[in-house]
């Protein structure tokens, strides 16, 4: 499952692929809208998002090149926006096929959320792949982590979960000790709804919100979490 990401600058990269990473996307970048218009029959893309901040004009050539082959439902594009992309633009996207317009900053929950939202639409099943869920307060799902460096609590809030791990953004920066790939976290509490679980994790890479694959869990609590993230994320 392949993205296309046409980005001319670096600036709101690392945030928007730390968004992306759960969702299983292969991405394939181009900082050059033709040149990622030459390559799209090779690339086949499922999806695409390209940034109208750093093509302010560009952006309506490469949206109506792709509709002219593939539909909404083939091919979801999505629009970055910047501050300069007003209502006026907003209304000729979505005439011209766009499927969302959002802030690229991905600031806003509501926002990664929506863009999530448009993602899955477009993904096809696999077996392979486990969903990933985005956190909302209502979802009652927390996580904390003892004893990283010294007998310091770790808090913070769950941004994205599955039965297989969860990214993770500490309310206070760590030391970089902390968070090296690799390391078992054996002391941790994961909140699920009014259970409290015991799960060993392993920080899988150094972001600013943390990944942690889930390692064990102790007696059933694999089935807890397993039983509560399809009750609570069922469409």
């Amino acid at each position: 499952m392949k993205l296309l990401l046409v980005l001319g600058a670096d600036d709101n990269y690392g945030a928007f692929i730390h968004t992306i990473e759960p969702l299983g996307y292969d991405l394939i970048r181009y900082r050059h809208v033709l040149k990622a218009m030459d390559n799209i029959d090779e690339i086949d893309p499922a999806a695409i998002v390209i940034s109208a901040r750093d093509f302010p004009r560009h952006w309506k050539i490469l949206v109506q090149f792709v509709r002219n082959e593939r539909s909404k439902e083939v091919c979801p594009i999505i629009i970055l926006k910047g501050d300069r992309f007003n209502a006026e633009e907003t209304s000729k996207a979505f005439f011209l096929g766009v499927n969302g317009v959002i802030t690229d900053t991905l600031q806003r929950q509501e926002e990664v959320h929506h863009l999530k939202t448009i993602l899955d639409r477009s993904a096809p099943p696999s077996q392979e792949q486990k969903p990933w869920f985005f956190v909302e307060p209502w979802h009652r799902i927390g996580l904390l982590i003892a004893d990283i460096v010294g007998n310091a609590i770790i808090t913070g809030n769950v941004i994205t979960i599955s039965t297989e791990g969860l990214s993770f953004s500490p309310d206070h920066p760590l030391p970089i000790q902390a968070v090296m790939p690799n390391k078992e976290l054996k002391e941790c509490s994961l909140r699920i709804g009014d259970a409290i679980l015991s799960p060993v994790c392993r920080i899988t890479s150094i972001e600013k919100n943390i990944p942690l694959e889930f390692v064990s869990f102790p007696n059933d609590e694999q089935r807890i979490l397993e039983r509560y993230l399809k009750e609570s994320f069922s469409k």
